[in-house]
């Protein structure tokens, strides 16, 4: 886990990492709280990514439709998830505790990839997510701006994921 501490800390000082990627422009509220048109999300994953980014969207999926068995698969052991002030340490934590809970309340939510990112450096891959969440609270309509970073690693059984960090907030 050292390692991906070390990377993180890395790319944030130098600002990311270059890549040659097929990408959207940028648009000139890219760093304002406006979301992207609902049907032309902001997409800059360069292809070397692509494989992490799918195991990204399947987990994002299989925990959505409480499938924690395919969510157990594409978590590291080690994994250590981010998410309101709180962390959990390993995948064995996170699945016996807000795992369940993260499922249901994403049962019926409908997901809106906004943006997405991604960057990688040898066998670790970080993607930065942001969408809309449409859920219901009490029966009333609910939408959280939700942003999520993942990083991945690249392991004998494929990409899995070593961290999570989530954050969301109400939509105004």
């Amino acid at each position: 886990m050292k390692s991906v501490a070390t990377f993180l800390v890395l790319i944030l000082a130098a600002g990311g990492i270059s890549t040659v990627s097929a990408q959207t422009a940028p648009d000139a509220a890219s760093h304002a709280h406006h979301p992207a048109a609902a049907d032309q999300p902001q997409i800059d994953v360069p292809a070397q990514a692509g494989a992490a980014v799918a195991v990204a969207e399947r987990f994002s999926d299989a925990l959505a439709s409480g499938d924690l068995k395919t969510v157990e698969e594409l978590l590291a052991r080690d994994v250590l998830i981010l998410e309101s002030g709180g962390a959990e340490r390993s995948r064995d934590e996170y699945l016996g505790h807000h795992a369940i809970s993260d499922a249901k309340f994403l049962e019926g939510t409908h997901r809106q990839l906004l943006r997405r990112r991604a960057r990688t450096a040898g066998d670790l891959v970080w993607i930065g997510s942001e969408s809309e969440l449409h859920a219901k609270k009490d029966g009333k309509p609910l939408v959280l701006l939700s942003a999520e970073t993942m990083v991945l690693r690249q392991t004998p059984e494929g990409w899995r994921i070593a961290h999570i960090h989530w954050s969301s907030r109400t939509k105004r």
